[in-house]
């Protein structure tokens, strides 16, 4: 029986680039895969893109509103292999049920890749969903600029970390960007916390 993976991690952790990795791997073998994602997110458009220049065009995207059964029917019908699925944190509870009956109904894979949290360090509904029913659950890697393992997003808007704002706010839009933090990091940049003057009885 196939299964809905959720393969996460915090900003710049290659995610995009590893979903096109996959794609290519099947289609190298002669197998079809579609590349769906979220309509939210406005970055690349109807395009997924890479931080490391790699983008293709996505093969559908899902609107919150969308009802997704008829789609994920034609993709059985197209003798699809796999469906590949970016940004998987602005998916709604009702799309994640979808895809994974999806996966156990016709047999065929659901890969999602996504962010856990947001700038706030609250869950996404997508992620949190995902983390609820996904058959495989996998922690992506990346680092902090102090070399700690990241796993916090800081949002940074003209040029300052910020912690307040609305949760969904567009990559490279607007002077909105982000930065993999580690916790350290994330207290001491994103909520000016001093960690090393927190004395020992407020830890």
């Amino acid at each position: 029986m196939s299964k809905l993976y959720f393969r996460y991690g915090a900003m710049n952790c290659g995610k995009t680039t590893l979903l096109l990795q996959v794609a290519n791997n099947y289609e190298e073998r002669g197998m079809k895969v579609v590349i769906i994602k979220p309509f939210v997110d406005t970055k690349g458009n109807d395009t997924i893109v890479s931080r490391i220049g790699l983008s293709r065009k996505v093969d559908y995207l899902i609107k919150d509103d969308d009802n997704i059964k008829s789609y994920l029917k034609s993709c059985y019908n197209n003798k699809v292999s796999c469906v590949l699925v970016d940004e998987a944190q602005f998916l709604n509870k009702e799309h994640v049920d979808e895809l994974f009956l999806f996966t156990k109904k016709y047999n065929i894979p659901v890969i999602c890749y996504g962010l856990r949290s947001d700038f706030k360090t609250e869950v996404f509904p997508g992620s949190l969903r995902l983390f609820e029913i996904a058959d495989v659950i996998e922690e992506l890697y990346t680092i902090c600029r102090c070399g700690k393992r990241a796993k916090f997003n800081g949002r940074i808007v003209n040029g300052e970390f910020v912690s307040t704002g609305s949760q969904v706010a567009i990559d490279g839009v607007d002077e909105v960007c982000y930065e993999s933090l580690c916790g350290k990091c994330y207290l001491e940049k994103v909520l000016k916390i001093d960690v090393n003057n927190i004395d020992a009885e407020e830890r």
